[in-house]
């Protein structure tokens, strides 16, 4: 057999079966998969993709008559409800019973479940059709989103319904660092909505999981849900900077790891300048919590960050390892968290305490500025000091050009 000529072409021929399936589940199930492609392959904008591929192919087949070409373009149309021309689509004379189901569901329990940390929040929306003959059964969608990184990590739609919800439950009453609650559904809508349009926009998607196979799905399903009506979910305020350190150096955990006991000023210096950096690298997150700690953060922190945005001397080294596990317990007490995750977060900073000398010690991990700033520190000379640096720039000219 020839091999198809354009892209609708080998939808068509990818699709050739999707009459005979045996509910309108299947078939979208059959529909995002293909949509997948499309989507893990755009350049920029992967929603405006789907629209225009999906517009495009109704243009392309719109005189196909067989049942499976007619039934696809249904199944598209109901999957992408805003492409051009999906408006337009009309049932076959040939259609399977349950094309009439096609996006015919009603949302019938919101959730969300996540770690005691912060680090990820999954939110859960199961879904029923009005004919579950027809239409299939009852079904979820998850979308697991990182507050690390701040995008939809990935989407995940599946049956039954209650089966992932029971497992989920089971999973959370098993583990105290985990939680789960119901979520009102306009504020899991929008903090959905806007991860997975920074997810939509990213160059390069998550190589794990099904988010490019199942997003078209379960934005068509999102999409059902009312708008977002309360704020986005946040920590509540705390306060300033200043107030925080005061009150982190009074603390047991400050005195547990002896920074109480600090007191040359070079060593002052040090301790200062550590905090500050746990505070600018919580501000660089996009939940810019400094209270909000994990051993996730922790490495974020201790094994990139830091090196690439920080210039340490010696005794910024030395000072680093010790204020973060403070800061870890500090943190961790001040939200309350369960004892065994303070326990956790400790044993994993305490683990990384090694790698992290190794890359301050190779410096492999520096950034080219920060490279910059520390031969210049090395070499005596003050980078806030516009004059010396102008200075150190010409007497090094020669050497700088010849690099």
């Amino acid at each position: 057999m020839p091999a198809p000529q354009t892209p609708y072409e080998a939808v068509l021929h990818a699709a050739r079966d999707v009459a005979k399936l045996g509910c309108a589940l299947d078939a979208e199930m059959l529909g995002t998969a293909l949509l997948g492609s499309v989507y893990s392959v755009a350049q920029d904008d992967r929603g405006a993709a789907l629209r225009t591929f999906v517009g495009d192919f109704l243009a392309a087949t719109t005189r196909r008559r067989s049942a499976s070409a007619t039934t696809i373009r249904e199944v598209f149309a109901a999957l992408v409800p805003d492409a051009d021309g999906a408006t337009e689509v009309r049932p076959g004379s040939q259609a399977p019973p349950w094309t009439a189901q096609l996006g015919r569901v009603r949302p019938t329990g919101y959730y969300a479940y996540g770690d005691v940390y912060g680090d990820q929040t999954s939110y859960l929306v199961t879904f029923a059709y009005d004919d579950a003959d027809e239409g299939g059964p009852e079904h979820a969608v998850v979308a697991l989103i990182d507050h690390n990184i701040g995008i939809a990590k990935d989407v995940f739609v599946g049956g039954s319904a209650e089966r992932i919800l029971d497992q989920v439950r089971q999973m959370c009453a098993d583990d105290e660092l985990t939680w789960f609650r119901a979520e009102d559904p306009g504020r899991l809508r929008g903090e959905i909505d806007r991860h997975l349009e920074i997810t939509d926009s990213l160059t390069d998607l998550p190589s794990e999981g099904s988010l490019a196979t199942d997003r078209a799905l379960a934005g068509a399903r999102l999409a059902l849900l009312p708008a977002a009506t309360t704020p986005p979910l946040s920590e509540p305020a705390e306060a300033g900077h200043t107030d925080l350190v005061r009150d982190f150096l009074a603390a047991p955990e400050a005195a547990r790891f002896g920074l109480d006991k600090v007191h040359a000023d070079d060593e002052l210096a040090s301790l200062h300048f550590c905090l500050s950096l746990i505070l600018d690298h919580a501000a660089s997150l996009p939940d810019p919590e400094p209270l909000r700690w994990s051993p996730a953060v922790a490495g974020l922190f201790l094994l990139d960050w830091v090196h690439r945005r920080a210039v340490l001397d010696m005794d910024d080294a030395a000072m680093l390892p010790r204020v973060t596990r403070a800061w870890s317990a500090y943190a961790l007490r001040r939200r309350n968290l369960p004892e065994s995750a303070a326990e956790q977060t400790d044993t994993v900073v305490e683990e990384m305490i090694p790698e992290f000398a190794r890359l301050y010690a190779t410096g492999e991990k520096r950034s080219a500025a920060t490279a910059a700033v520390a031969q210049l520190i090395s070499e005596g000379v003050d980078p806030n000091d516009a004059d010396a640096i102008d200075a150190w720039l010409d007497a090094n000219r020669n050497r700088l050009e010849g690099s």
